[in-house]
């Protein structure tokens, strides 16, 4: 696998992030110490090991030592799991999670207003 192949894997994977977990920066590197931990830890690592892999094309000592098999399945497991995010199911989400904390607050403030008014013995 040449250089140019690698950093054409790493670039797709950073645009990705960019595009589906709102992720700014430059690079994949930049972008995986912003937003990595959005990830699940399979694809957390697997982008590690296309981040490493970038640093190693730079050097031509290191170039040989990159395992061209390991960054296909790297590549292959980032690229599953961000083309799966759905920006439409992320805002519901947050909607949802928002919605069930104001009325876990609100039943909770309810519970405490019956203790109280059977506390004081007005029931």
């Amino acid at each position: 696998m040449s250089a140019v192949t690698i950093q054409q894997m790493a670039d797709r994977v950073a645009a990705l992030m960019e595009q589906r977990l709102r992720v700014g920066g430059t690079g994949l590197a930049a972008k995986m110490r912003k937003g990595g931990r959005r990830l699940p830890k399979t694809v957390r690592i697997a982008a590690e090991a296309l981040v490493q892999a970038t640093e190693m094309i730079k050097s031509p000592k290191l170039m040989h030592r990159i395992d061209d098999e390991l960054v296909a399945e790297a590549y292959d497991i980032c690229l599953r799991h961000l083309n799966g995010i759905v920006a439409a199911d992320r805002r519901k989400g947050v909607v949802v999670g928002i919605a069930a904390s104001i009325a876990f607050s609100l039943l909770a403030v309810a519970v405490l207003m019956m203790v109280v008014v059977w506390w004081r013995g007005l029931v």
